[in-house]
């Protein structure tokens, strides 16, 4: 198995730019997966200067959702794998069981953030390589005052534990300042 390097922060905060680091220093074929979705202008102006900012060399898989399984079926042999970034995945799995924002449908979220994650964890523990994951942290604010809004932060929240406990290594990003919160070798 290889070691899982979990990345958290703010939004702005330096994530993807330190977790780009780390693979370049690494050295090695890297797999990029990428979550995002333009669904706007301007989102998709924040996803092209993401993808100029990568090296030419990696590999980008765009997964909005099933990352353990469209990793597997790139057949792409790889030394690390960076996911930027699972806000993203979460948001994107909410929104499938959300076709209304104003009731979102808790009950299939829950499923969906839980199948996912269990199939991305079970993926990193069974490959050879290493993986960097990419998170924001969220609900260090106010209560959303809104049902979809509360459901993210929860759902989020809870799959940030999931991978921060099976991580060798996590980080905290303040104003691009890495912070290591975590770090252990697992037997």
């Amino acid at each position: 198995m290889g070691k899982l390097t979990f990345i958290l922060g703010g939004a702005r905060s330096g994530k993807s730019t330190f977790a780009q680091q780390l693979a370049t220093e690494g050295g090695g074929q890297v797999v990029f997966i990428a979550t995002a979705q333009a669904g706007d202008p301007e989102m998709a102006a924040r996803i092209a200067a993401h993808q100029a900012a990568r090296p030419a060399e990696w590999f980008t898989l765009e997964c909005p959702t099933g990352l353990a399984d469209n990793w597997k079926a790139s057949g792409i042999a790889s030394d690390l794998v960076i996911i930027d970034c699972l806000t993203f995945l979460v948001t994107n799995l909410l929104l499938q069981a959300a076709p209304d924002v104003d009731q979102p449908d808790e009950s299939l979220a829950t499923t969906l953030v839980t199948g996912e994650i269990d199939a991305l964890q079970k993926t990193i523990q069974e490959s050879p390589c290493d993986w960097i994951v990419v998170s924001n942290v969220v609900g260090l604010g106010l209560v959303p005052p809104y049902p979809l809004g509360r459901l993210f932060r929860d759902l989020l929240g809870w799959a940030n534990q999931r991978l921060a406990s099976q991580a060798e290594q996590v980080f905290y990003l303040v104003a691009g300042i890495p912070m290591p919160i975590q770090q252990f070798r697992q037997p």
